[in-house]
């Protein structure tokens, strides 16, 4: 039964370009209706494209979506440890115009998809990093929602805050956000708890932010355990809190893209 419920869900490569990077991504999607659906654009870990991001796409096209694994480093390029890791995603982080173009390019095959509704665009980011300062997939995602993308919803896993664009206008930002941390993840600070909230109600933004008790960073990673370990990083997998979470954005995302 599993392997016919998963039969008709479709990854398929897509090589695009933002200026003349070269970009390879993924469109996911469940061929078994032709309806368009809503659009998720799906924002990496520091790490680049892994399999981790690979099934949560499947997640998400099973649950109605068609989501588009963005390609944020260009090649598809990855890292297998943290200072690699921290050298391309600061290589983006460092500059947030090449942020917001490679998020975009992304953004605009997600709309071109057949199967997609361009009215209905959401995204949803995974941060998996820290040792050198940079975050990855949340911030990205929350970056870009601040900055006025035309996005409905956002969601940001283990997202770190210390954002790089500027505090939005009232008015400005068109996404509801949701922002699933754990409580215990000591990447993020106190005080940019704080200085979110100070902007976010500033900016009438509708928003969200859920902790999760004894949650650290990468907790939807199954492999983020052992790559703890191995780098000395304070990275822990913790199933219950990845369903919790799974089924808080099941219903957010649902909630503005599927109504």
């Amino acid at each position: 039964m599993v392997a016919n419920a998963n039969a008709a869900i479709r990854e398929e490569p897509v090589t695009y370009t933002d200026g003349e990077a070269t970009m390879k991504g993924f469109v996911v999607y469940d061929d078994a209706t032709q309806a368009k659906r809503p659009g998720i654009v799906m924002v990496h870990e520091w790490w680049g494209i892994t399999r981790h991001i690979h099934n949560e796409a499947r997640k998400l096209a099973q649950q109605g979506y068609t989501a588009f694994i963005a390609d944020m480093y260009g090649d598809a390029k990855t890292a297998d440890n943290p200072k690699d890791a921290g050298a391309l995603s600061g290589s983006v982080m460092k500059n947030p115009t090449v942020m917001e173009s490679r998020f975009n390019a992304a953004r605009e095959q997600l709309a071109k998809q057949a199967s997609v509704n361009p009215q209905r665009i959401g995204a949803v980011g995974y941060c998996f990093g820290g040792a050198v300062g940079y975050c990855f997939g949340g911030a990205v995602v929350l970056n870009m929602a601040r900055a006025g993308a035309d996005l409905a919803a956002v969601a940001g896993y283990h997202a770190l805050l210390g954002l790089n664009t500027p505090a939005p206008a009232p008015g400005a930002v068109k996404a509801k956000i949701l922002i699933l941390n754990g409580a215990d993840d000591p990447f993020v600070k106190r005080e940019e708890y704080d200085a979110l909230k100070k902007d976010f109600d500033a900016a009438k933004i509708d928003y969200r932010v859920i902790k999760y008790p004894g949650a650290v960073h990468a907790f939807t990673n199954p492999e983020a355990t052992e790559l703890g370990k191995k780098f000395n990083l304070p990275l822990r997998y913790d199933a219950k809190v990845d369903e919790e979470a799974t089924a808080e954005a099941t219903k957010f995302l649902a909630a503005d893209l599927q109504k």
